[in-house]
């Protein structure tokens, strides 16, 4: 029989994971984890259509994607990158032309694409750095769902078998689930950094984290802190448990 303790330590700390699970589900779906925003005539500009539809049709290269970002209001994430353009206009030319979010998904086989020193130069060599952090932000946070997908299989095991002792593997799991979390945001964050240092941004236009990464950023301490109620109820229930077995031998 599990006390009363254990068991408010064992739901709090599944509300906590479930809570962290939406959290990164819902960072990793989403595009605004770095957004930009660019002076307003960037908008007007006569080719402004002519950047969207490169950047919708054309071929991927980290240069040309890059800068249409940078002119339109672009939105980064881990699986998409989206721009803000004015919408297909009539004959005439509208004062004030609605603004239009239009989104591209980064393929699976682009995820895995090199990164190059100078972006758009095949010919400056690949930057193994830029390369494998967008690899590791692209894997960690799969890798952490994948953790707390097991843990809960071991969780209804426990259940099912009437036994807290699995709790320890499933405060485990969580565990490495938080530090793949911290480690998605980290990886993007350098990244980034390291992007806008090879690629300058043009006058006017500023960048700025959003919101999804503040989620995937949240739901690595919930990860933590429902790994340490998982491992401080199964470590307290050992040991209590220990000591009755001990005080009926005696």
């Amino acid at each position: 029989m599990v006390d009363n303790r254990y068991a408010t330590a064992l739901v709090i700390g599944s509300v906590l994971s479930l809570l962290a699970t939406v959290y990164l589900s819902v960072a990793v779906g989403t595009q605004h984890w770095y957004q930009y925003r660019s002076p307003p005539g960037n908008h007007e500009a006569s080719n402004a259509s002519e950047l969207r539809e490169d950047f919708i049709n054309g071929e991927f290269d980290e240069k040309a994607y890059s800068d249409t970002l940078f002119r339109l209001n672009g939105t980064l994430g881990l699986w998409w990158r989206c721009v803000q353009a004015p919408g297909q206009s009539h004959w005439f030319k509208e004062p004030d032309p609605k603004m239009v979010t239009q989104c591209v998904s980064f393929t699976l086989p682009q995820q895995f694409l090199p990164k190059y020193k100078e972006p758009g130069n095949h010919n400056t060599g690949e930057d193994l750095l830029r390369t494998y952090l967008w690899m590791c932000q692209f894997l960690l946070p799969l890798v952490s769902l994948a953790f707390v997908f097991l843990s809960g299989l071991i969780g209804v095991c426990a259940c099912l078998c009437r036994s807290i002792t699995p709790t320890l593997g499933v405060g485990v799991l969580h565990l490495l689930a938080g530090l793949c979390s911290l480690g998605t945001v980290c990886c993007f964050l350098a990244g980034m950094d390291l992007l806008h240092r090879v690629s300058v941004l043009p006058d006017g236009v500023d960048g700025s984290l959003g919101w999804s990464l503040y989620l995937a950023l949240i739901s690595s301490p919930l990860q933590m802190m429902a790994a340490a109620l998982f491992l401080w109820a199964a470590r307290s229930h050992r040991q209590n448990y220990t000591r009755m077995t001990a005080y009926r031998v005696a």
